[in-house]
């Protein structure tokens, strides 16, 4: 019977675990807010790991990609952490990407919730034009 996961999926999932621990627990820079990672992607030989972050708390894209850059400066402390805390034969090189997923989500939203309320207001008042310029 075939695994479910494989050796890759498992050590992806324990290092998306401990790295949340360690940037909350270790990692004492206020710059950093509050970060959650939303994905962990290592590579087949486990060498290397994509680490993709948001951040809870930053108000633009440039103090998120600041921040990211800020996490990529303690990837070589959090690589040694890492090694230590999972003992792992062979800690991969971790990358920090910001994912900017979470953003783009809120501005669907958005649009989404605008789109609803003009149509209602479309249907109140069916006569009236409705005014598409994005100012209610």
């Amino acid at each position: 019977m075939p695994r479910e996961f494989t050796r890759k999926d498992r050590v992806s999932d324990a290092l998306q675990r401990e790295l949340s621990k360690l940037i909350r627990d270790e990692v004492r820079d206020p710059r950093l807010a509050m970060a959650n990672i939303t994905a962990v992607e290592v590579n087949r030989d486990l060498a290397n790991a994509k680490v993709y972050v948001t951040f809870v708390g930053l108000s633009s894209e440039e103090e998120s990609r600041k921040a990211t850059e800020i996490l990529n400066g303690a990837a070589g402390f959090l690589r040694t952490r890492v090694a230590r805390e999972m003992q792992l034969r062979i800690a991969p090189h971790l990358r920090f990407i910001y994912d900017h997923s979470g953003k783009r989500a809120q501005d669907l939203t958005a649009i989404i919730e605008r789109a609803v309320y003009l149509d209602k207001q479309h249907q109140i008042n069916p006569d009236e034009p409705v005014d598409h310029s994005g100012e209610d």
